[in-house]
């Protein structure tokens, strides 16, 4: 179930097709979910609840044809491999994999590995995949490095357009979100055609916030709905973090602007009461999908001295920011609406958000569900 099928309808601009970070041309996406063992946590052994997501950015070789990219940090507490490359050049060379914080290496070693085992072997080739993480051990046993080198491959041969799986999928799988069970939560907006007609596709893995803070469309969702009701997991040692949100666009966007992008997704994350907490790690990417054929970074005889670049007016970014902040919103909340709830180590157990309690709550605040026809 997500937000539109219940008709919670988030902000004012209108989906694409999928509601998903696909909908922008181009993008793929995959995700690899572990989930054994039950009881006791014994490491090393399980309980198992973790994976891996990969989001190819677009159709070409991605490591050998670079998009304009930019990255904005809420707060620093979590990992985001491969960002001062994105810093430095204001380009995305590779996929972008989203995982638990102990698993970052595997998986970024794993990329390098994919990379090389597809290039040539003559060809002189170098990597920095960006791989991002939140912490999954209160559910799962991520002392044991449980995602290995193949579960990486299974995501990015089978990463595709479409529908994207949400919840308890890929790296969202032992996520926790406002104290209810969160995940990969994933949406989309198409601005208007006076700003261009661009989309707008969001990614989350949402693994923050606390109960009392959440609200939908201003309704105070987790006042409404406090622990003594859908108990908190392992209320007294759970710690607040973490956000990634992954942003994609096709409007031809320079570094600069794509940076612009990349911080609005803050604001998407406060509108349900999200707030960067001193152990949260949110931190943001986004890329742009035009301008293709950009040079690689290294000098190359056959390479254009100079290369002719289309940018969206800043006149008209206002559009996409609001897309951002709505998109991002949603993409939470369908993670929580997508999840179910899991047992995990020693017994603790994170609840789902249950959809017909949410619309129960939203109608006594006046904010009944509207018809799936309004955009």
């Amino acid at each position: 179930m997500r937000a539109r099928e219940l008709g919670i309808i988030i902000g004012n601009l209108p989906p694409g097709p999928n509601d998903a970070i696909t909908d922008v041309p181009g993008v793929r996406v995959s995700s690899t979910t572990i989930i054994e063992g039950e009881g006791p946590l014994v490491i090393g052994r399980g309980p198992i609840r973790t994976g891996v997501t990969v989001v190819i950015p677009h159709e070409g070789n991605v490591w050998k044809e670079p998009l304009f990219a930019g990255y904005h940090r809420l707060n620093g507490n979590g990992e985001m491999t491969g960002l001062e490359w994105v810093k430095e050049s204001g380009m995305l060379m590779s996929p972008i994999g989203l995982t638990n914080t102990h698993s970052v290496g595997v998986v970024r070693d794993a990329l390098v590995a994919y990379a090389i085992n597809h290039h040539h072997p003559d060809d002189l080739f170098w990597a920095l995949p960006v791989v991002a993480e939140t912490w999954d051990g209160l559910l799962s046993d991520i002392n044991g490095l449980h995602v290995k080198p193949e579960h990486v491959s299974q995501a990015y041969d089978t990463a595709s357009s479409g529908p994207v799986a949400e919840g308890n999928v890929g790296g969202g799988t032992g996520m926790i979100c406002h104290d209810f069970k969160g995940g990969i939560g994933t949406a989309s907006r198409v601005v208007n055609a006076e700003a261009g007609g661009y989309t707008v596709g969001v990614l989350v893995q949402a693994n923050h916030g606390s109960r009392e803070r959440l609200q939908i469309n201003g309704v105070p969702v987790g006042e409404a709905i406090p622990n003594s009701e859908v108990p908190i997991p392992d209320i007294a040692n759970q710690a607040r973090g973490s956000i990634i949100v992954v942003i994609a666009t096709n409007a031809p966007l320079i570094p600069t602007q794509c940076d612009r992008l990349a911080q609005r997704a803050g604001l998407g994350i406060a509108r349900l009461g999200g707030a960067g907490e001193h152990t949260s790690g949110d931190i943001f990417i986004a890329f742009s999908t035009a301008n293709r054929g950009l040079p690689a970074s290294e000098y190359r005889e056959e390479e254009p001295l100079t290369v002719q670049l289309s940018m969206l007016s800043n006149s008209y970014i206002t559009a996409l920011f609001y897309a951002v902040i709505e998109a991002t919103e949603e993409a939470i909340v369908n993670a929580m609406l997508a999840a179910q709830t899991m047992t995990g180590r020693d017994g603790i157990t994170a609840y789902r958000l249950e959809p017909d309690r949410l619309l129960e709550v939203m109608s006594r605040y006046g904010r009944a569900a509207r018809n799936n026809t309004e955009k």
